[in-house]
Protein backbone atom coordinates (compact mmCIF):
# COMPACT_ATOMS: atom_id res chain seq x y z
CA UNK A 1 0.00 0.00 0.00
CA UNK A 2 1.28 3.24 -0.90
CA UNK A 3 0.30 6.15 1.90
CA UNK A 4 0.73 9.69 1.03
CA UNK A 5 -0.38 13.00 2.82
CA UNK A 6 0.07 16.70 2.65
CA UNK A 7 2.76 18.90 3.92
CA UNK A 8 0.95 19.91 7.07
CA UNK A 9 -0.56 16.23 7.42
CA UNK A 10 -3.95 16.99 7.65
CA UNK A 11 -5.03 15.18 4.02
CA UNK A 12 -3.81 11.51 4.12
CA UNK A 13 -4.59 9.04 1.58
CA UNK A 14 -3.26 5.52 0.61
CA UNK A 15 -3.41 4.16 -3.01
CA UNK A 16 -3.69 0.01 -4.10
CA UNK A 17 -2.50 0.50 -7.56
CA UNK A 18 -1.11 2.79 -10.27
CA UNK A 19 -2.45 2.95 -13.73
CA UNK A 20 1.00 3.04 -16.09
CA UNK A 21 1.08 6.50 -16.64
CA UNK A 22 3.49 8.60 -14.88
CA UNK A 23 4.23 11.71 -16.61
CA UNK A 24 6.30 15.04 -15.84
CA UNK A 25 3.57 17.70 -17.03
CA UNK A 26 4.86 21.18 -18.43
CA UNK A 27 2.00 23.03 -18.65
CA UNK A 28 1.52 26.54 -17.77
CA UNK A 29 -1.21 25.41 -15.25
CA UNK A 30 1.07 22.96 -13.81
CA UNK A 31 3.54 25.16 -13.57
CA UNK A 32 1.46 27.96 -11.49
CA UNK A 33 -0.31 25.30 -9.35
CA UNK A 34 3.09 23.80 -7.98
CA UNK A 35 5.31 26.60 -8.42
CA UNK A 36 8.10 25.00 -10.21
CA UNK A 37 9.31 23.82 -13.89
CA UNK A 38 6.84 21.04 -14.22
CA UNK A 39 4.56 18.69 -12.36
CA UNK A 40 4.88 14.58 -11.77
CA UNK A 41 1.38 12.74 -11.91
CA UNK A 42 0.65 9.28 -11.62
CA UNK A 43 -2.87 8.41 -12.68
CA UNK A 44 -5.03 5.99 -9.91
CA UNK A 45 -8.48 4.43 -10.79
CA UNK A 46 -10.83 5.77 -8.08
CA UNK A 47 -11.72 2.87 -6.31
CA UNK A 48 -7.89 2.05 -5.56
CA UNK A 49 -7.41 5.99 -3.73
CA UNK A 50 -8.60 5.78 -0.10
CA UNK A 51 -8.85 8.75 2.25
CA UNK A 52 -7.68 8.05 5.49
CA UNK A 53 -8.43 11.64 7.26
CA UNK A 54 -8.69 15.26 6.10
CA UNK A 55 -10.63 15.14 3.45
CA UNK A 56 -12.77 17.58 4.16
CA UNK A 57 -9.55 20.10 3.62
CA UNK A 58 -9.24 19.38 -0.15
CA UNK A 59 -10.61 22.50 -1.70
CA UNK A 60 -10.98 22.31 -5.23
CA UNK A 61 -10.16 24.72 -8.08
CA UNK A 62 -12.12 24.02 -11.61
CA UNK A 63 -10.13 25.84 -14.73
CA UNK A 64 -12.08 27.25 -18.09
CA UNK A 65 -10.59 23.91 -19.53
CA UNK A 66 -12.99 22.05 -17.03
CA UNK A 67 -9.69 20.26 -15.45
CA UNK A 68 -10.04 20.19 -11.08
CA UNK A 69 -7.38 20.37 -8.92
CA UNK A 70 -7.45 19.70 -5.66
CA UNK A 71 -5.47 20.79 -3.06
CA UNK A 72 -5.12 21.13 1.03
CA UNK A 73 -6.81 24.25 2.60
CA UNK A 74 -4.93 24.52 5.67
CA UNK A 75 -0.70 23.98 3.96
CA UNK A 76 -1.50 24.92 0.30
CA UNK A 77 -0.14 21.36 -0.54
CA UNK A 78 -0.93 20.45 -4.53
CA UNK A 79 -2.50 16.82 -4.49
CA UNK A 80 -4.71 15.73 -7.56
CA UNK A 81 -5.68 16.87 -10.70
CA UNK A 82 -8.64 15.78 -12.76
CA UNK A 83 -9.49 16.28 -16.53
CA UNK A 84 -12.62 15.22 -18.40
CA UNK A 85 -10.93 12.22 -19.21
CA UNK A 86 -9.87 11.37 -15.84
CA UNK A 87 -13.96 11.75 -15.04
CA UNK A 88 -14.50 9.42 -18.08
CA UNK A 89 -12.38 6.89 -17.43
CA UNK A 90 -12.92 6.92 -13.58
CA UNK A 91 -9.78 8.47 -13.09
CA UNK A 92 -7.46 10.79 -10.91
CA UNK A 93 -3.96 12.04 -10.76
CA UNK A 94 -1.97 12.39 -7.81
CA UNK A 95 1.11 14.18 -7.28
CA UNK A 96 3.97 12.02 -7.12
CA UNK A 97 5.45 14.32 -4.33
CA UNK A 98 2.73 13.67 -2.47
CA UNK A 99 3.51 10.51 -1.03
CA UNK A 100 4.71 9.57 2.10
CA UNK A 101 7.54 7.18 0.52
CA UNK A 102 8.52 7.31 -3.18
CA UNK A 103 6.78 4.60 -4.86
CA UNK A 104 8.66 2.67 -7.13
CA UNK A 105 7.69 3.94 -10.28
CA UNK A 106 9.50 5.85 -13.57
CA UNK A 107 8.26 8.37 -15.08
CA UNK A 108 7.53 7.48 -19.30
CA UNK A 109 6.96 11.10 -20.49
CA UNK A 110 7.21 14.71 -20.73
CA UNK A 111 4.00 16.55 -22.07
CA UNK A 112 2.75 19.72 -23.16
CA UNK A 113 6.22 20.38 -24.07
CA UNK A 114 5.52 23.52 -25.77
CA UNK A 115 4.76 25.64 -23.01
CA UNK A 116 8.25 24.38 -20.99
CA UNK A 117 9.95 27.54 -19.38
CA UNK A 118 12.83 28.52 -21.33
CA UNK A 119 15.53 27.85 -18.66
CA UNK A 120 15.21 24.09 -18.51
CA UNK A 121 15.84 21.48 -21.44
CA UNK A 122 14.64 17.59 -20.55
CA UNK A 123 17.98 15.64 -21.68
CA UNK A 124 16.40 12.16 -20.60
CA UNK A 125 15.32 9.29 -22.89
CA UNK A 126 11.65 9.67 -21.81
CA UNK A 127 9.08 10.40 -24.83
CA UNK A 128 8.60 13.70 -25.37
CA UNK A 129 5.66 15.36 -26.51
CA UNK A 130 4.43 19.29 -27.37
CA UNK A 131 1.10 18.66 -26.36
CA UNK A 132 -0.69 15.49 -24.72
CA UNK A 133 0.27 12.20 -25.27
CA UNK A 134 -0.27 10.94 -29.01
CA UNK A 135 -2.34 7.80 -29.32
Amino acid sequence: MNTGSCLCGGVKFSVAAFEPLVGHCHCNMCQKFHGAAFSTFIEVKREHLHWHSGIHLLTHYRAKNDSERSFCQRCGSSLLFESKFNREQGTVEIALSAFDDKPNVTPDAHIYLENKVDWYTPNDSLCKYQGYRKS
